[in-house]
């Protein structure tokens, strides 16, 4: 058998499919990269292993112990199909944040809530400074109690030292939450890579898209590549946590037509049905629903061109099931939306969980 096992550079088993292997590569691939923070001559191994494991001769070849030539070949012209447009890459989506309705809402208040748990506002420390006051203010002016000033004074003193108690209850703890949440999830708000290959622009633009738009949000929380449960693999292109909402994101670069979902779930371009790539958002859903129970779930399918064109969708689409598909405007305007309702609250938990599904370095940034 030849030096090198390229099944265990992957980490596939010898029976591994031609579909596992590719997902073996992408997911190695986004954190092996050089320009990921890895090595030249590792990446080299893994584009070697995948390059013969890929190719059903060359795999047969390997597998049957015939020494493999490493030097690639020169590559052969490929036929253009139809679809393709070389060094197309769609227009950024350049959306004022002020046409987006819940923009000025999401930073109305920039401070993160852990749970419960947030620190006292404005409005008690005023109470709690006026209080306090009323209530030295007889003692420094001298003023000579009667017994009604005096149980007046001394029911004003016990309510104000009880609202100081609990505001420093509260401050305590809302430091305590912050300085334990800093020490184990750090303090970025995006979590693992998106795609690095050729074909995986559309991770790309939408991993910008979120950053750029989403982050507005305090306590939005950003994962790239998650895997479903028990598995190795990157299953869920994107995933953003804000409160106990959750959306997962598939990013598509399909044919510039019209997008929409029919009655009995097939997704149809211009009116017919499209062939032209699949979904797997619906498993996702279903996976993370048992993965996080207590938490609203939604699914969203980006679509961008894959040469020059329009890509449209269906405004009124129902979004309670399923995950039609939608343009990146759509997506900021009707999740950002949805997103935007507890814009301020971070669930630990929910957190911590899908942390564990980044596959790769799993690392805030």
């Amino acid at each position: 058998m030849p030096e090198v096992d390229y099944y265990a550079v992957l980490g596939v088993g010898k029976t591994a499919s031609p579909t596992e292997i590719k997902a073996a590569y992408r997911r190695l691939a986004k954190t092996l990269h050089p320009d990921a923070g890895g090595t030249v001559g590792t990446f080299q191994l893994l584009r070697e292993a995948y390059d013969t494991l890929s190719d059903p001769r060359a795999r047969a070849a390997y597998d049957a112990g015939i020494p493999t030539v490493h030097a690639r070949p020169p590559a052969k012209p490929k036929r253009r199909r139809f679809s393709e447009e070389p060094g197309f890459v769609p227009e950024p989506l350049d959306l004022e944040p002020d046409e987006l309705e819940w923009w000025e809402f999401a930073a109305q208040d920039p401070r993160v809530r852990h749970g419960r748990r947030r620190g006292p506002g404005h409005t008690p420390v005023v109470a709690a400074v006026a209080g306090m006051v009323l209530v030295l203010a007889p003692l420094v002016l001298g003023v000579d109690f009667t017994p009604p000033v005096l149980i007046v004074w001394l029911v004003l003193t016990a309510g104000t030292a009880l609202l100081v108690q609990r505001l420093a209850r509260g401050y305590l703890a809302a430091r305590r939450a912050r300085s334990e949440f800093a020490t184990e999830f750090g303090g970025g708000a995006v979590f693992g890579s998106p795609g690095i290959e050729a074909d995986e622009l559309a991770e790309r633009l939408t991993a910008d898209l979120l950053e750029r738009y989403l982050t507005r949000l305090p306590a939005a929380r950003i994962f790239h590549g998650l895997a479903w449960p028990g598995s190795v693999f990157a299953d869920v292109d994107h995933a953003v946590l804000c409160g106990k909402r959750l959306v997962l994101i598939e990013s598509k670069q399909w044919l510039p037509g019209h997008y929409e979902t029919a009655d009995d779930g097939r997704l149809l371009r211009n009116g017919r049905p499209f062939r032209g790539g699949g979904s797997r958002l619906a498993e996702s859903l279903d996976s993370y629903r048992d993965l996080l129970p207590g938490i609203a779930l939604r699914g969203a399918m980006i679509v961008y061109p894959s040469h020059t064109g329009a890509i449209t969708t269906t405004d009124d689409a129902d979004y309670a099931d399923g995950a039609p598909p939608m343009t990146p405007e759509q997506f900021l305007h009707e999740i950002g939306g949805w997103l935007s309702a507890e814009p301020s609250t971070v669930d630990h938990n929910a957190l911590r969980t899908l942390r564990g599904q980044v596959v790769g370095s799993g690392r805030a940034a």
